[in-house]
């Protein structure tokens, strides 16, 4: 399966790049997306090693909001200071990976370096997290939707091409349907504080025209990155109004 399923989900532009870094990698080794050394002996593609030893997955147990893994002992549950906040307008949130180091630079080159080209390595993390099939078990991904402003700047909507790793590697009767869209353009999240995220992306989504719903189904909105909740917050929350009664949330990463 190759990253987006459909032509609506990527262009020319950016499949022509695509298509050049893949010949690059006949006739020139491979380097790490962390630090630009050499990938050998690694499980990975494009991360070393080393690097490899940075990336840190989200194995259970974790954070029923966020899906933040807890590494200690103590099991903080209603207390998960990553989301203490959010009031979420959905059941269930998990992550793949952290937003750190190894983590962030995968999703950083996803997002903003032509970055397909890293969903094999993707891939093997989905195949190290063995709980996310029964999650998925016959769900209905939904990706977070681009503006199309930014889908002409970045050639492909990153949360399709995650929710389609899931759909290939899973193998768990998942059906990926992109039933949001974004209504109006928002600024970068990045440099926000958590009140302005909210007012950013307040009122920003809504139902794609003509879209048929199954409400006995399980809906599983997926993101990039869980920061503070609330791009997932907002689209759950159409959902939720649209009448869906099972909506959960899964991000490539947190941090």
């Amino acid at each position: 399966m190759d990253y987006p399923l459909k032509k609506s989900f990527t262009n020319k532009p950016h499949t022509a790049r695509s298509t050049l870094k893949a010949v690059q990698d006949i006739f020139f080794p491979r380097s790490c997306i962390q630090c630009s050394g050499p990938v050998e002996d690694s499980p990975y593609l494009y991360i070393c090693k080393n690097c490899s030893g940075f990336l840190i997955l989200a194995h259970p147990p974790n954070c029923k909001r966020c899906g933040y893994p807890f590494l200690a002992d103590k099991i903080l549950s209603k207390n998960c200071p990553h989301c203490a906040e959010l009031n979420p307008n959905y059941s269930r949130g998990y992550t793949l990976c952290l937003a750190k180091k190894t983590g962030r630079q995968l999703i950083h080159n996803l997002k903003y370096n032509n970055g397909l080209y890293v969903m094999k390595d993707l891939e093997s993390i989905i195949q190290q997290l063995p709980h996310l099939k029964k999650i998925c078990q016959d769900a209905i991904l939904v990706p977070v939707p681009l503006h199309p402003t930014k889908f002409r700047e970045r050639g492909f909507n990153q949360s399709q091409a995650f929710a389609q790793a899931l759909q290939k590697t899973l193998n768990a009767n998942i059906q990926v349907k992109n039933i949001l869209i974004r209504t109006r353009f928002t600024r970068s999240q990045t440099a926000l504080s958590r009140e302005q995220r909210k007012q950013n992306i307040r009122n920003a989504f809504a139902l794609s025209a003509n879209i048929k719903l199954g409400f006995e189904k399980k809906y599983i909105l997926i993101d990039d990155v869980f920061t503070t909740g609330s791009t997932a917050n907002a689209c759950a929350k159409v959902l939720k109004k649209a009448g869906i009664q099972t909506i959960e949330l899964i991000t490539l990463g947190h941090g």
